[in-house]
């Protein structure tokens, strides 16, 4: 064992690759080892990919170099987390661990209790530090909003502006490795945001000043969410960012902007759903079962557990038939990234037309997402699949939604190049074009399902479903705990549910759009 000559704290970096705004290296000190563990086991899940890899490893060589700058190294490890803490703690008399709170799926909260025990039984002393407006152990959502929202108007915690190189020699991966290193299956993504913090910041800048000002106006189609959205969710979801640095950084930006201007409605718009994120996130915090279990357990049953293989491969690969529904896929496959109304759209046409249960589905669009978060992720896979008890049911029509979102079928025409000869008035429903018909199948498949008939027996399923004995009982208890009080700040959560059960559902049922 080499003791260090101060107490040093060992850094657990997780889903927090950032040195601004991080109030657990904040709490660390100047004395302190950072450290990252590459796990084998969680980049095996079906949840995680390539394309996220990728994006994380080039996060982590920005916050090598921040550290560097700082005066101690990131000592990166490959392994699983408990035997490479334990080696650091062992190696260099280290007794004390700090982290921030993770949010994670199902496995990295197995993996966080199996730190927890190890920790407790070897005398380390290991602190979770909250680095955002979630809370753990939350007893009610009563309050939450209001207490969330002070949590983001305080000041950034920011780091020493230097580390003590206590442990300058500690061993570690000089190279991060490859997809290929991980046995990760290889997952061409062309058009992928990079994660580096330079990146990020620049997403930021450019958002804050220019590209943002139509966000309200054109989130919602895929031509023009691409330049209008933020573009940040990959970097909150890697802590890359923090979501305060952003929200403050939001609070300027609208100072700086004319009173009346776009600026304004798009900036509050772009609040509620930094504030959504906190809440789908709160969401797993409370249950995490949500990804496993459908929130409402009448749900349980409703559709085959094993999926229809041709017509889950058919979505996956963007050969559904359904000209909208494959260029939004395919746009996905391709950049890692879809405006949020897409994504609902997505999972909507799977769910109900296709009928297939989310827990098949879901874990599709995990890995595809190069922002994937579950807290957000496993919450919105059940609403859109119907199966949360307490929203509406929305069943979105891919034809309409085509229509409205890509009225010239420039998006259509790009992303499904085989469809580039259709006559306008076919390219929503190619399968309506009688003379072209012949040529077209032999490039274009024909729709898996009868759009019209599949979303009409899936409306009458869900809805039968809500009218037996019993489902509104325990609808009322899932919402009295995870149901948002945001417009009810002042009542009881009684008054708030029956408030949300009488409320119709927004358009975009909720919009998540970053």
């Amino acid at each position: 064992m080499s003791p260090a000559p101060h107490d040093v704290v060992l850094l657990w970096f997780k889903r927090d690759l950032r040195v601004s705004d991080h109030p657990a290296l904040a709490l660390a000190g100047s004395y302190v080892l950072p450290v990252y563990i590459i796990e084998p086991d969680y980049w095996a899940l079906p949840d995680t990919s390539a394309r996220q890899w990728a994006f994380t490893a080039e996060a982590l060589e920005s916050l090598r170099a921040d550290l560097a700058a700082m005066g101690q190294p990131l000592v990166i490890r490959m392994g699983d987390a408990v035997t490479e803490l334990a080696r650091l703690c062992k190696a260099h008399g280290i007794t004390r661990i700090i982290s921030h709170e993770e949010t994670g799926n199902s496995w990295t909260y197995a993996r966080d209790r199996r730190v927890a025990a190890w920790a407790a039984a070897s005398g380390v002393n290991w602190q979770e530090v909250p680095h955002s407006g979630v809370v753990r152990r939350l007893r009610s959502r009563d309050g939450w909003q209001a207490q969330r929202n002070a949590f983001m108007r305080r000041a950034s915690a920011d780091p020493q502006p230097a580390l003590a190189p206590v442990v300058p020699d500690a061993p570690g991966l000089e190279r991060l490795p490859d997809a290929r290193a991980l046995r990760l299956t290889p997952d061409p993504c062309p058009h992928r945001q990079n994660g580096s913090k330079a990146s990020a910041e620049r997403a930021l800048d450019s958002f804050l000043s220019v590209r943002g000002e139509r966000y309200r106006a054109a989130m919602s189609s895929p031509l023009s969410a691409e330049r209008a959205c933020s573009r940040l969710s990959p970097y909150i979801a890697l802590g890359v960012l923090s979501l305060r640095q952003v929200e403050q950084a939001r609070v300027t930006a609208r100072k700086n902007h004319p009173a009346a201007s776009d600026w304004q409605a798009s900036l509050n718009s772009f609040a509620k759903r930094l504030a959504w994120r906190d809440h789908f996130i709160q969401k797993l915090e409370d249950e995490p079962a949500i990804e496993h279990r459908c929130l409402h357990p009448a749900h349980e049953g409703l559709r085959p557990r094993m999926p229809d293989a041709d017509l889950l491969r058919a979505w996956e690969t963007g050969e559904t038939g359904v000209p909208f529904v494959d260029a939004c896929m395919r746009y996905l496959r391709a950049t890692g990234w879809l405006n949020f109304r897409m994504r609902a759209m997505l999972m909507s046409f799977a769910s109900y037309h296709l009928w297939l249960d989310w827990r098949a589905t879901g874990p599709v669009l995990a890995r595809l997402f190069t922002d994937y978060e579950p807290g957000i992720h496993w919450s919105q896979v059940q609403m859109q699949s119907g199966t949360t008890g307490i929203n509406t049911i929305r069943i979105y029509n891919p034809i309409k939604q085509s229509m409205d979102q890509d009225p010239d079928g420039k998006f259509i025409r790009r992303w499904v190049p085989e469809l580039a000869h259709v006559p306008a008035a076919h390219l929503h429903t190619p399968w309506t074009w009688a003379e072209g018909s012949a040529s077209l199948h032999t490039r274009y498949p024909p729709p898996v399902v009868d759009v019209a008939k599949a979303g009409a027996a899936a409306r009458d399923a869900l809805w039968g479903l809500r009218k037996q004995a019993g489902f509104h009982d325990i609808a009322q208890a899932v919402a009295h705990k995870h149901a948002s009080r945001a417009r009810h700040t002042d009542r009881s959560s009684t008054t708030a549910i029956r408030a949300a059960r009488r409320k119709a559902a927004h358009p975009d049922q909720l919009s998540l759009d970053l």
